[in-house]
Formats: structure tokens, sequence, C-alpha cells
């Protein structure tokens, strides 16, 4: 009270006054009030906060799980938020692991191979004025012998580079981007925390920024991205964005081109996997954002209306509505599937290649000049190389070719792409239906059908030049062409033949001159 005094009496202004932040009045909500549906929440994640709390931590679930606890749905991921330490948690539990540097969080595995599960901890963080946080003039890259010692800095644009000072649960809520993230539920108590009205904004459908919209997108230009990919999530439950949090976003988009390509990557194929790729796309159009976030997101954006491309795209957003797998190399390989084919049709027809190297090589320009080293050309490149080198063993349906084919690693994948072909019209249904069936049948049943297969082939080819047949137990396909694609024509040969009497054991002859036209 007496500083109060003093302060006014100085002219001093009170602290929100000179900017510091409203972190609001802590609310504990009730069960019978959120009317979270306990079996929504994951077992796992709830050992999690269990864990922490017997070790005499505070801990909760929150974030987006807590959002979509508290509309009925049942959430994809569980964060926990915590008042320990990154080294104390990863000391309570047997698979645990410290990661990142802006922002050091740690992942509690369970399970193994596809089956596992991560639930991210993340320690309660301070609330800081980025003002006076050290300032670094380059970036991650660059200043990266600067940062190793930070804790709490930014660029010269106002973007945070490291934010990992350890603060109270109030001063965590007011860091974290919108209102309806920023809730903790307690499990066992089962209570929700909120200190800034999310649940109010959960029940008017709105989607707010905690404090100013455009600094805190300067904070993190990805809460554009973010923004975006909420409003498509939660639009079919009649979410938008509030108008005062969706003013700035056109003009923050700028700021990121100072964000690392790689983040940028890997937020673009949360806006394409998360089950709602169309609306999204629908949202950065109405939000006029449909170019300029990153450059193979505009193409997506793009192509979203040819019809292989939609046909990928609700194929993905199927599948993640059904619980299914979805793989970031298929749909990427959908989206520049155009850009493979037409420049595996340009090198047979205009530069002669055969057919396998000029795929091959199509491969490769679209890699350099749509992907670059964002994906570091691994595991991603990998899976797309091998669904677009398949394509063309699909037409090759006699000998061993099918049996070597389906006993392939990515054959599921490159035979949905080639479905996708069929159901647009790229190849003939008879085809796929032909695979389908191939791939289910027992081995009699695929016997049968490679010998009607032979048959149908056997009837409709046309044979121009009589060659040596391929036999039953060739392995090695044939490479189809390119859609519309005719292969160059084949270069004849002559071999000079030399004299009787260079020849090694030869026995000079007047039959042993040259017949022209003879072959090789």
């Amino acid at each position: 009270m007496i500083k109060k005094l003093i302060d006014k009496l100085l002219g001093k202004s009170a602290p929100a006054a000179r900017g510091r932040p409203k972190f609001g009045k802590r609310q504990e909500i009730a069960a019978e009030v959120h009317k979270i549906d306990v079996n929504l929440v994951d077992e796992r994640a709830a050992n999690v906060v269990s864990t922490l709390q017997n070790a005499g931590y505070e801990a909760y679930i929150v974030g987006g799980a807590v959002r979509d606890l508290l509309v009925g749905l049942k959430p994809k991921d569980f964060d926990v938020a915590t008042n320990a330490t990154p080294e104390q948690v990863k000391a309570l539990f047997r698979r645990a692991f410290i990661i990142g540097r802006r922002f050091r969080i740690v992942h509690v595995v369970y399970g193994r191979g596809r089956e596992h599960e991560v639930i991210e901890v993340s320690t309660f963080r301070a609330y800081l004025d980025n003002t006076a946080a050290e300032q670094v003039a380059g970036n991650e890259r660059t200043s990266k012998s600067e940062l190793a010692g930070m804790q709490h800095a930014v660029d010269a644009t106002g973007r945070v580079l490291r934010d990992n000072v350890w603060g109270p649960q109030e001063e965590d809520a007011a860091r974290r981007d919108f209102s309806i993230n920023a809730m903790y539920y307690d499990p066992k108590r089962q209570i929700v925390v909120d200190y800034h009205d999310g649940l109010k904004d959960v029940h008017n459908r709105s989607i707010r920024m905690i404090g100013d919209a455009a600094t805190r997108y300067r904070e993190d230009p990805v809460r554009i991205i973010r923004a975006v990919r909420f409003a498509a999530k939660l639009g079919a439950l009649g979410f938008t964005i509030e108008p005062k949090t969706a003013a700035p976003l056109v003009k923050s988009q700028q700021l990121l081109a100072d964000v690392p390509q790689s983040r940028l990557f890997d937020e673009m194929l949360k806006l394409l996997q998360t089950g709602h790729s169309i609306a999204t796309i629908e949202k950065l159009k109405a939000l006029g954002l449909a170019t300029g976030i990153y450059p193979l997101l505009d193409l997506v954006v793009e192509r979203a209306d040819q019809p292989f491309v939609h046909a990928a795209l609700q194929d993905t957003d199927r599948r993640v509505a059904e619980g299914k797998p979805v793989a970031p190399s298929f749909l990427l390989a959908c989206v520049l599937w155009a850009d493979v084919r037409d420049g595996w049709k340009n090198r047979i027809e205009h530069k002669r290649q055969p057919p396998f190297p000029a795929l091959q090589d199509a491969i490769e320009d679209v890699f350099s000049a749509r992907i670059g080293d964002v994906s570091g050309r691994g595991k991603l490149a990998g899976d797309m190389r091998e669904t677009w080198t398949m394509q063309p063993r699909f037409d090759k349906r006699t000998g061993s070719a099918p049996w070597s084919l389906i006993d392939q690693p990515r054959f599921r994948a490159a035979f949905d792409f080639m479905r996708l072909r069929a159901d647009v019209g790229e190849v003939d249904e008879a085809l796929a239906e032909w695979w389908q069936e191939f791939s289910q049948a027992s081995d009699e049943r695929r016997q049968d059908l490679l010998d009607q297969a032979r048959e149908e082939q056997g009837r409709a080819r046309v044979r121009v030049v009589k060659g040596p047949r391929r036999e039953a137990g060739d392995a090695e396909p044939e490479m189809a062409l390119p859609p519309d694609a005719q292969a160059a024509p084949a270069k004849k040969r002559r071999r000079r033949r030399k004299p009787a009497g260079e020849r090694p054991d030869a026995v000079p002859s007047p039959d042993a001159a040259p017949v022209p036209g003879e072959p090789s």
C-alpha cells in the first residue's frame, strides 16, 4: 500500500500500465461445470501427471488436449505441464529424453515401434519482457555460439530464440498463445484451471490471442500458422478467429521469412495432416494467406483443385478420421507427381533418354526445385522416390515381376498412389482392380490372374520387331512410359566385320565379306 502511494506521488505508473501483462485470476472449474468425459483422457498421460504429483510436483494435462476434451473430442496428442525442471522430470521416468534448444522439454516414451506414444512434458515458464532479453543480430544458425549460454534471447525483429526461464503457473498461462489452449486439467482432482477465460471462449467458439496479437505474432511468427490450423480444425464446430486476433495476420506474414525453413516445413505438414487439409486450404484463401507462408504450401494451395491432388487431400483427411496413419511422403508425392510425370515425358521425347534413367533424373530435378535440403533427402525423400519409381512396374503383369513387386516394403503406398491415379482416369481402372485382387489373393489364384493377364496381353500385342522372348523367371520388369509419351526409336547398330585375315583362327573365305544391315 505504501509503495503504491509513493509510486503515485512520484508519478510512476502501475505495472499493468507500463505494459506488464495481466496474468489473470486463477479459476478452478469443477467437473460438473466443465463436463469432461474422463474416458477420453489418455491413461499414459494421466500416469505421467500422477507420477509427477506423487513426487511432490505440480502437474496438469495442458493445451490443445484440454481444449479438445472440453468440446468432446478425443485428443490426438497429450501434453503435460509441471513445475519440475526437465532434469527432474527425466529422473522420474525410465524412458525420458530432454530435447530442444529454443524450448527445452522432455519426451516421455511409452511402447515401441509404430505403437509407441510420446507424452510431451514442459516446465512452467516465466513471462519475461522480450525488450529486456539478450539480443543477437543473426538467427539460430548464424548466432549458434552466442545462444549457447543464453536462457532468454531474441533476434533483431523481436522473435524469441531462447525461452528457458522457469516461473509460476500464472505466468506460464500468460505466455501461451490462445486462451483456448491456456487451460490446465488435473485428472486426479478433475478440475480445470483457467486464467484467461478460456472456457468462456470455448463456449463462444472464439479463437482469441492472449495479449496484443501483433506483438505475440512478432514473438513467434509460427503462431500465424497455428491460428489457421485451429480455425480449420475447429471450424466444423463453429469456431472462428476473433477479429482482433485475425486483423494483423496478413501484415505479420512477412515475419515468417526469418523462421527456419525446417520449422516451416514441419508446420506445413501439421496443416496438411490434422485431418482437415481441405478446410485448411479454404481457410488460407479466406484469410488472404494463400501464398507467402512456404513455397511448397503455396503449390499445394495452387493445385488443390486439380482432381489428383484433391483426391489425395480427401484421402488423407479420411484416413485421419478413421484413425489410420498418414505419411507426409505420400501426400507430397501426389502434389509433385505432375512435375515428375511431365519431366519424365520431356526427357524421353526431347532428350532421347531411356525410360528408367529419365524417370530418375526427373525425380532429382523435382527434389532440387521443390524440396531442396529441408527434408535432408532422408526417409521422406526415399519414400517418395520409391512410390514414383514403382508406378511403371504396375504395367508389368507377367513373369516373376508381380511377385517381387508385392514383396516390396512400399508396395501398399505405391498401390494406393496408383489407385488414386486410376480414380482420376490417369490409369486404366481394370489395372487397379487386377492389382487389388492379386495383392489379396492366394498363390493359386495369383497364378490364375497371371495366366489371364498373359493371354490378354498376347491377344492385344502387335509385334513389330521380333526379339528374344522374356521367360517367366525373368525378375526385371520393363519400364513403361509416362502417359502420352513415346519412346525414342531405337537406333540400329551396325558393326563392321573384320576381314578374315584379322580375325584369330579365321579361315579366309569369300563369304566373310560383311553383309549390309546384318544385326550384330
